[in-house]
């Protein structure tokens, strides 16, 4: 398995955070937020189940790394302009970007594929999280500017 310093564990880190609250303020509520935050968490936390032969997602998201504590995340940089020009989704993809090229070549392509897979998983999991509605409840789930999100982010991850 591949060493990745701490600053790469925490760009790496950062990825799927940021597409995940990228997504969930493109179309805020005040419940919908919540319910979208539980969500992220949840594919955070079966990230390494579910991809148990990926050395980039084991050395971040694996029990040992998130108890090593080895992982800092800083504050994200999100400006209210960003979020209403569709901006905050461009800098989300750009921190993916940024987390790709300081793995560098520790990991494979097939390892890097899985990762942004799993990046997606995260944007995905957030805008089916909650509808418009009271409580979150509303259908669809997912909203225009959510979709147009998704697609964004599936296109330049080519997943």
């Amino acid at each position: 398995m591949a060493a990745y310093t701490s600053e790469e564990m925490s760009k790496v880190a950062e990825a799927p955070m940021m597409i995940g609250m990228a997504v969930a303020m493109v179309d805020m509520g005040i419940v919908s937020t919540a319910i979208e935050a539980a969500a992220m968490s949840k594919q955070v936390a079966g990230a390494a189940e579910k991809y148990p032969n990926n050395s980039i997602i084991q050395a971040v998201f694996s029990e040992a790394a998130i108890k090593g504590g080895s992982v800092k995340l800083e504050k994200p940089d999100i400006k209210p302009e960003d979020v209403q020009s569709g901006a905050v989704v461009d800098k989300a993809l750009a921190t993916v970007e940024t987390a790709v090229a300081a793995i560098g070549d520790k990991a494979t392509p097939a390892e890097i594929s899985e990762f942004k897979q799993f990046v997606y998983d995260c944007a995905d999991a957030v805008a089916n999280a909650a509808g418009s509605g009271l409580f979150g409840s509303g259908n669809p789930k997912v909203s225009e500017k959510e979709a147009a999100a998704l697609a964004k982010i599936k296109a330049a991850f080519a997943v």
